[in-house]
């Protein structure tokens, strides 16, 4: 009999099975004990699901819903029931998933023609709940293209088709829960039986599918309304409904039509439309507004756009002047650190706020102060040389990931401040059921300015990413309803422009290595687009402090 080799990560143990084992018949055997009930693998660092067959000798490590790879395959998972159940609740209506949002998923019942009742969502997930309990199995399975198109269109998932049609592949596979069909760009759990954790509450005008939290499985995530980001969001997706680009196949024949250059040139005026009435809102009300702050995480574009803002105010009479909170670090060997012994540069210690406060004061009395410069290399502020004095009409902008904090600024009057929360909240979707990740979209544009500008790789981004986002949900997201207003620094075309870098990057992510599963996810959702050429990307568009080629200076 042929046999393997297989290495459990997990427990650091060997053991040898039969040619064509699979990752379930052997996932007792190697006694692996998980927080949460093991959802699939990574095998040689790449996902796989328990139904994956192994024929040669690999690695194999065992994940659950507490890791990232873990959460999304139960998600998606989650997502194809919720498919499913609105299916049987309304057969005549179409469940698109708009964005993630307050620690869950947005979705709306387009075709409903009515406001959606308290009455109806309890339907769906009772559908939902009888589809867990009947441990259905998901079932993967490859198919000539042609079949998969046909099945997408009878199941009136048109965009899927049109997808899958673009792709050029020869073969395709979809996934099917008893007599349904569907695919949601990656792999799922091997049964609805794993799913016995979510909820779906009203939310707005339409439905929030609230899921696991990652750090006590048996409960769901804590979820609460907002505002502001919600109108944000919205807002963008009319912007994209007007370009007729609310999902990847829609852009994608823009692209194979030659027609690209118009998405860029109207989104970017779309854009500086936008920052042409921000600037509007703070002249008029420029007897009290003194300081304007502007906070996002990071990637969110915060520097062009302060640039960008700082031309408008001064097309309307204004003097603006910018100043960054990066140069108000505390020394290193005062910088808090986490709970990993680690340097935390993201928290609001590491701000010298007194030092902050004492200079602003000293500006608005109209003393002249000599702005401070941190030296990253060495760890220490030291003296600019460089004065500032504000005079009549001047507007002090404020560029850094604390603007919303109330704690940044707690000796100024909140009445002389305008506060700005940027994010990049992608405003088209994969389909109507394949929502585009913000974090991934961020990412992708750190990844990029990372390697151009900070020399650092892919497998770099990656590896940092996960402390990044750490820091995002701690310092800076719990404040972002705190702004004025907010702004949405995403382009609708942008990740087809950023395909061809983010490419070459994440190639280059050796499978060795554990960052080698994220780069094989981010190729495969990239792969979806059609590039776009940068070439008609106008030197001021936001998108040039990730790709170079602007006309500001950084």
């Amino acid at each position: 009999m042929n046999t393997i080799d297989i290495y459990c990560a997990n427990t650091g143990t060997k053991k040898t099975y039969p040619l064509g084992v699979t990752l379930m018949e052997i996932k007792d055997d190697f006694e692996v004990k998980l927080k949460n009930p093991i959802l699939g693998a990574l095998v040689n660092n790449k996902v796989k699901e328990l139904s994956f067959v192994i024929v040669k000798n690999k690695k194999v490590e065992f994940i659950d819903y507490s890791h990232p790879d873990g959460m999304r395959m139960y998600v998606r998972s989650l997502f194809f029931i919720l498919v499913a159940a609105v299916r049987e609740v309304f057969p005549d209506v179409k469940l698109k998933m708009m964005h993630g949002i307050s620690r869950g998923y947005y979705c709306e019942l387009a075709g409903l023609d009515r406001t959606i009742t308290d009455s109806d969502i309890s339907a769906i997930k009772y559908e939902m709940q009888q589809l867990v309990d009947k441990d259905i199995p998901f079932n993967k399975k490859g198919m000539p293209s042609e079949e998969a198109v046909e099945i997408c269109r009878n199941q009136n998932l048109l965009y899927k088709a049109k997808l899958f049609q673009q792709q050029g592949n020869l073969f395709s596979y979809m996934y099917f829960m008893g007599d349904q069909a569907n695919y949601f760009f990656g792999d799922q759990v091997s049964s609805t039986g794993y799913l016995k954790v979510f909820d779906l509450v009203s939310y707005y005008d339409g439905m929030l599918l609230r899921i696991p939290n990652p750090k006590k499985f048996s409960e769901v995530q804590p979820y609460s309304k907002n505002d502001k980001l919600f109108g944000i969001f919205q807002e963008h997706k009319d912007w994209a409904e007007i370009l007729d680009v609310s999902n990847v196949a829609n852009l994608n024949e823009f692209t194979l039509n030659g027609q690209s250059g118009d998405i860029i040139k109207i989104s970017e005026a779309l854009h500086e439309k936008r920052i042409a009435e921000i600037a509007n809102m703070i002249r008029d009300r420029k007897d009290n507004v003194k300081i304007v702050l502007i906070a996002g995480p990071s990637a969110s574009g915060k520097t062009t756009f302060s640039k960008r803002l700082m031309v408008q105010l001064a097309v309307n009479g204004l003097k603006p002047t910018m100043i960054s909170l990066d140069d108000y670090f505390v020394d290193r060997d005062q910088t808090p650190k986490d709970e990993n012994g680690e340097y935390d540069f993201e928290a609001i210690e590491a701000i010298d706020i007194e030092f902050f406060n004492r200079q602003l004061i000293q500006l608005f009395n109209g003393e002249m102060i000599e702005l401070p410069k941190f030296n990253f290399t060495v760890g220490t502020r030291i003296p600019s040389g460089k004065n500032l004095q504000l005079v009549p009409g001047s507007v002090l902008i404020v560029e850094g990931i604390h603007g919303m904090n109330p704690n940044l600024i707690p000796h100024i009057d909140p009445k002389i401040t305008f506060k700005i929360f940027l994010s990049a909240l992608t405003q088209i979707s994969i389909d109507d059921q394949n929502h585009i990740s913000t974090t991934d979209n961020r990412m992708i544009r750190r990844m990029i300015r990372d390697s151009k500008y900070r020399n650092y790789s892919a497998q770099d981004t990656i590896r940092r990413w996960p402390s990044v986002r750490a820091g995002e949900d701690k310092n800076i997201f719990p404040y972002q309803e705190n702004a004025d207003i907010m702004f949405n620094t995403a382009m609708v075309y942008e990740l087809a422009v950023l395909k061809k870098y983010a490419d070459l990057l994440l190639q280059s992510v050796p499978e060795s290595q554990p960052e080698f599963s994220e780069s094989c996810r981010l190729l495969k959702f990239l792969s979806y687009f059609k590039t776009i050429d940068d070439l008609e990307i106008p030197p001021t568009s936001l998108i040039r402090e990730f790709l170079g080629g602007s006309s500001f200076l950084y």
